[in-house]
């Protein structure tokens, strides 16, 4: 299967992440979504995993859950919103972790790429960056890899382009 993942878009999409994404099997969102025409275009190229974010409001609250579990070919993913990076999660997200012993964990919220394998608990953490234009990164990316034979398999970091650029 391929896997688009992207996460803190605040209420921007463009075309560059729609043809990045039209390929894809599946899309997972790691929250701060902003406006639903987000989710709604998204919904449109595949099927669609969403967390909340911080800066969702009330009706993304009720129509998106605030953490996703579920597997796909044996690989086990654990999505949130806030996460923090490994070593440093937090205690009650260490819990968490080591209860549902995930080999992806993807969250979103720091708008800071990184692919980082957490060998404590033996778990890829994923965090795609930022796809939109709001915030104090500079280059706007998402992530793409395909899970095959039970692992998931070749990652890219795709860029979309740099914040303030008009596209």
């Amino acid at each position: 299967m391929e896997i688009g993942i992207i996460s803190d878009t605040h209420s921007y999409i463009d075309d560059r992440i729609i043809e990045h994404l039209k390929d894809c099997d599946e899309i997972w969102h790691a929250g701060d979504i902003g406006d639903e025409q987000v989710t709604d275009a998204l919904k449109v190229l595949a099927p669609l995993r969403v967390v909340y974010g911080n800066i969702d409001n009330g009706k993304a609250r009720i129509e998106f859950p605030e953490e996703q579990i579920f597997t796909i070919e044996g690989v086990k993913i654990y999505m949130i919103h806030i996460g923090g990076y490994p070593p440093r999660y937090t205690p009650k997200l260490k819990r968490r972790l080591d209860e549902l012993n995930p080999d992806l964990f993807i969250c979103g919220h720091s708008h800071i790429l990184k692919v980082i394998p957490d060998k404590t608990r033996n778990l890829i953490h994923i965090n795609p960056g930022a796809a939109g234009r709001h915030g104090f990164h500079q280059m706007r990316t998402l992530i793409k890899l395909t899970i095959k034979d039970g692992k998931p398999q070749n990652l890219r970091v795709v860029e979309l382009g740099k914040r303030a650029s008009i596209q």
